[in-house]
């Protein structure tokens, strides 16, 4: 029993909190060795002599007296009440105290716990400290997301002005372009195309169709980027796209002396794909190697077949790629150096329209290099196609003589494209104001029209409609001839009632076959 109050006496000196106890006045009967420490007292010195009040601050008494002894009547408890008394030297220590009021048959006794609050104090302000913290950098994280979020919403307006810009600016290079691709058509057809002058009329067609081709180029990667292409798939020969690309390119590769050599296999190699597209890949690198090879370099298309997929390859010995920019070389408008540093330096957009196609098909694109000097290698890999037998090819069919109406307000296009017309045997009136069309479709009684969307009175559109709305205009192909050609350009031009969507400049072979088919008169 002894050692028991012995361990117990232990336990109640050397708690880790002050134990005091008071009679109902204050006055001190008893306190731990953890209290007399804090206070700086030895136990007889406040035993019996000291009440708590005396320890209490002047500020401490007055919430004593005022709030403590008060709810210590009515309640009997005080918990976690924070007030500040005095060590013996005079220092303020401040406490965190729970009082419990005891009865004892007619005595009253006050059981104080204090608590040394200098380290809570402590402890409290770490936790104020961490939660600004942690609010500011809270506040800083929305901060940095809104301002990602506004950053990403001018990135996707600049996107979006970029792809209207790039629209638009490929329909304004359109309209020039179509009365010089007419006026060229009629010198290919005339004396001039003889002698001397046919070889700047050959220097002439080369750099209108590089110029329409880049103006293409930039409509196609519009397309692309506002995920607006759609292919036209059929089964097509490889080989026969890659000899017709071979074609189309000639005249670069002659100009620049390169030596092109051509790897096809004996046989068709058949791919689901849309024959124009892909011609547009295979012509756009054989231009780049063209473009990036020195003049007299070497040149190789190559053509097999691997594990269920084609193997088309340009490679050639030119100024090459470094290795960091074999991952980048096909971004948009990716350019290895400044283009006024290059002779020959494009909108660093054909790259970036090979892979948008290519994957189209289900494809993928490569590029590889030994480094800079040392050539550069693309390589298309394309799924075969279930098919085997590719179509044969249909001659394109001699337009039967008509009477064609021309609608245009750029008197330049109008007039080249009529003596065009009038090559192809066809009798042609041009008009250059929608009411003016309107008036000589009466007197004329056209079989064919082709409008011109941006008219100064009606756009074209409009008087698709009002002519359709006539008796003469029922049986009339109507045509749009227009500088805008994107997918729901062509959409609204057969809502509008149109046959046919040509985009200048136009194509006089596509024109042709749509004069010798069948309209709605036929």
């Amino acid at each position: 029993m002894a050692g028991a109050l012995s361990n117990a006496d232990t336990l109640y000196d050397d708690a880790p909190c002050g134990l005091l106890l008071a009679d109902a006045d204050g006055l001190l009967l008893r306190a731990n060795a953890t209290a007399c420490s804090w206070l700086g007292f030895a136990l007889p010195e406040l035993a019996g002599i000291v009440r708590i009040q005396d320890l209490m601050t002047v500020g401490a008494r007055l919430f004593h007296h005022t709030h403590c002894v008060p709810v210590l009547q009515v309640r009997g408890s005080v918990a976690e009440l924070q007030i500040d008394l005095r060590h013996r030297d005079g220092t303020r220590l401040p406490m965190l105290v729970n009082i419990v009021r005891r009865r004892d048959g007619e005595q009253v006794f006050d059981q104080w716990a204090l608590f040394m609050a200098t380290e809570r104090q402590s402890y409290e302000r770490e936790l104020r400290n961490a939660r600004k913290a942690a609010e500011e950098a809270l506040e800083a994280r929305r901060g940095a997301e809104l301002q990602l979020q506004a950053v990403n919403a001018a990135l996707s307006a600049a996107d979006r002005r970029k792809d209207e810009f790039l629209a638009t600016l490929s329909h304004e290079l359109r309209n020039p372009l179509a009365p010089l691709r007419s006026a060229l058509e009629v010198m290919q057809h005339t004396g001039l195309a003889e002698g001397a002058s046919a070889r700047l009329l050959s220097v002439f067609d080369r750099q209108l169709h590089h110029l329409t081709h880049l103006v293409d180029d930039l409509m196609e990667v519009s397309r692309i980027t506002q995920d607006k292409m759609e292919l036209r798939r059929e089964t097509v020969d490889l080989a026969a796209l890659a000899r017709a690309a071979v074609c189309d390119t000639a005249g670069l590769m002659e100009q620049a002396g390169h030596r092109l050599e051509v790897t096809l296999p004996p046989h068709a190699v058949t791919v689901d794909a849309d024959p124009t597209r892909i011609n547009q890949v295979i012509v756009n690198l054989l231009t780049n190697a063209a473009k990036y090879t020195p003049d007299g370099g070497r040149i190789a298309l190559s053509l097999t077949v691997d594990d269920g997929a084609a193997l088309l390859a340009v490679r050639d010995n030119g100024i090459g790629l470094p290795r960091h920019a074999l991952a980048t070389v096909f971004d948009m408008f990716s350019q290895l150096e400044p283009a006024l540093e290059r002779s020959r330096g494009g909108l660093g957009i054909g790259l970036s329209l090979v892979r948008g196609i290519v994957e189209l098909h289900g494809g993928t694109i490569a590029a590889d290099s030994e480094g800079e000097g040392m050539g550069s290698c693309f390589t298309v890999r394309l799924p075969l196609a279930r098919a085997a037998v590719a179509p044969e090819p249909t001659p394109a069919p001699t337009p039967a003589p008509a009477r064609i109406l021309v609608v245009d307000d750029n008197a330049d296009a109008a007039e080249m494209l009529l003596m065009a017309l009038e090559l192809f045997g066809c009798e042609v009136r041009a008009a250059h104001s929608a009411s003016a069309a309107l008036a000589m479709a009466q007197e004329f009684a056209p079989e064919v029209a082709l409008l011109d969307i941006g008219l100064p009175d009606l756009n074209g559109y409009e008087l698709a409609r009002r002519l359709r709305a006539t008796v003469a205009g029922q049986n009339m192909r109507l045509i749009a001839a227009t500088g805008w050609g994107q997918e729901k350009d062509r959409q609204r031009a057969l809502d509008a009632g149109f046959d046919l969507h040509l985009t200048k400049p136009i194509d006089f072979e596509r024109l042709r076959s749509a004069l010798a088919g069948p309209g709605p008169g036929r």
